[in-house]
């Protein structure tokens, strides 16, 4: 059975973190996944976790952290028992602009997580959109990214909102994706208030064919989020369901 999180970063407008988790706990879900905004204490983490007997397997951390101070990037990770790292994230101004600066980015980023990799953790990189631009010939930077070798979180519906078709991506990637997000998009001029987006099953992803590629790549860690939900309880009750019954 493959592992089923949720990614906290869901339920960040929904403090306090405490009752966040007990939530998360009554609903039935037994892992998270977290994001940097929460590893400023990670000893108090850990043990709000263990008070709701909750793992968290898999973070996002910063690249600035993971970059800049790997020993405390591992530290966090040890701590809270996280396997996975990825990084989540690279903000507009520091897009490159071309191929070549894709190139070298996706160099720099397999090379910050080399002292992670030595620590024994598994290391990648998880996408939004921004990274399935075209930049020639169908090759796109998550591609140039792919091609370091390290992980791959596949966020299916920000590859959906980037026009291209998960199922696709999913098995050109293969078996580097070594984990999913799985989350929904609203009907085009709803959910205008959630930015679009929707509780996992109750969008217009047609998940069928989307679940057959996760179980013939044999991924094994799905996180449900949603990236803003105006019910936090809603969202994790509702995404819980319809992915347990697959």
């Amino acid at each position: 059975m493959p592992v089923i999180a949720c990614q906290l970063y869901s339920l960040r407008q929904f403090p306090p973190l405490a009752d966040a988790l007990a939530m998360l706990k009554a609903a039935g879900f037994r892992a998270v996944e977290g994001f940097g905004g929460l590893y400023d204490d990670p000893e108090a983490l850990g043990a709000l976790l263990d008070a709701n007997g909750l793992v968290m397997p898999t973070g996002h951390f910063g690249l600035d952290l993971v970059e800049g101070d790997p020993a405390r990037a591992i530290a966090i990770a040890r701590t809270l028992g996280v396997g996975r790292v990825f990084v989540p994230y690279l903000m507009p101004a520091d897009r490159p602009a071309d191929r070549a600066g894709w190139a070298a980015f996706a160099a720099r980023l397999a090379r910050a997580g080399q002292p992670l990799r030595e620590a024994g953790l598994a290391y990648g990189w998880h996408n939004h959109d921004f990274e399935l631009a075209d930049l020639g010939g169908g090759e796109t930077p998550l591609d140039l990214i792919a091609a370091t070798g390290i992980d791959i979180e596949l966020d299916l519906a920000w590859v959906a909102r980037a026009g291209q078709d998960p199922v696709t991506v999913l098995n050109r990637l293969g078996r580097q994706v070594t984990a999913v997000h799985v989350k929904d998009i609203a009907p085009p001029g709803t959910a205008a208030d959630e930015d679009g987006w929707a509780d996992v099953g109750h969008g217009i992803i047609d998940w069928a064919p989307v679940r057959a590629a996760i179980k013939a790549l044999g991924i094994g860690h799905l996180v449900l989020e949603h990236d803003n939900p105006g019910d936090g309880r809603r969202f994790a009750t509702r995404s819980l369901a319809t992915v347990s019954a697959w």
